[in-house]
């Protein structure tokens, strides 16, 4: 673990301007399960996220965590990986398979593209590694907010490119016919470049489009994500999300 897991000079400073506050559909409070060992660091995210009008339950451990997420149906976890009685890709596999699907944010020390792979692999809609700024966490659970399907007003709109049909009311994925399970950030990638097929996006749009952020220009992510997008939607089949050199991605129908 880092010894210095928060950049910045407090939680005031995670507030990105004057932005709407966010809550629930009946108004009241988003809730959110907060899970790390460091308990400075939970205390500082917790001071934020209350800036934020947000009700926070923090969790020191996986078995704690398990408990609260049973006990508060949070609408956003925030969660370790390494934890000290069980990783944190674990602990999300147990909580996916007793309970309701919850937009999860990863927190973690390692930096490595295998780590952050193994962290999406697992069901995580996205993750940060320490140390972090307070400002840029409170944006991407804001944007995982804004992309969450039982946060925001259904539509109707259906998608179609070539064999592949994205459904915004039912959340439903399918090529050939096969359904194709996306967390709620690689829906919004993939909507995205549906609504633009056969025009290449730069990062830089994705990345104002998809995450509401521009991130300081770190444009991996976007990377990192179309990449896992890719292993879901153009698995032994004949690609449809293409690279544009030089400029970002697109999609087309397979030929």
């Amino acid at each position: 673990m880092t010894s210095a897991p928060i950049e910045g000079s407090g939680p005031r400073r995670a507030i990105l301007g004057k932005l709407p506050r966010l809550s629930r559909p009946d108004g009241s409070p988003i809730r959110v399960l907060l899970v790390d060992d460091e308990r400075a660091l939970t205390n500082l995210v917790r001071m934020a996220l209350k800036y934020e009008g947000w009700d926070i339950e923090v969790a020191h451990d996986a078995a704690e965590a398990v408990e609260k997420y049973r006990t508060h149906s949070p609408d956003l976890l925030v969660l370790d990986i390494m934890l000290p009685d069980m990783d944190g890709v674990s602990v999300l596999a147990e909580l996916r398979n007793s309970g309701p699907y919850v937009p999860t944010l990863f927190l973690t020390a390692r930096d490595s593209v295998h780590d952050r792979v193994t962290g999406l692999t697992a069901g995580g809609d996205d993750y940060m590694t320490k140390p972090f700024s307070l400002e840029e966490l409170v944006a991407r659970l804001r944007g995982l907010l804004r992309r969450s399907a039982h946060l925001t007003p259904p539509d109707d709109e259906t998608l179609v490119v070539g064999d592949l049909t994205l459904d915004a009311a039912s959340r439903e994925v399918t090529r050939a016919g096969e359904e194709v399970s996306l967390t709620s950030t690689e829906f919004e990638l993939l909507r995205l470049l549906m609504r633009n097929q056969r025009k290449a996006l730069s990062r830089s749009d994705i990345l104002r489009q998809v995450w509401n952020y521009d991130f300081g220009g770190r444009s991996s992510i976007v990377d990192l994500y179309v990449s896992y997008l890719r292993k879901k939607i153009d698995a032994d089949r004949e690609p449809m999300i293409h690279t544009v050199r030089g400029v970002g991605y697109l999609l087309r129908p397979a030929p």
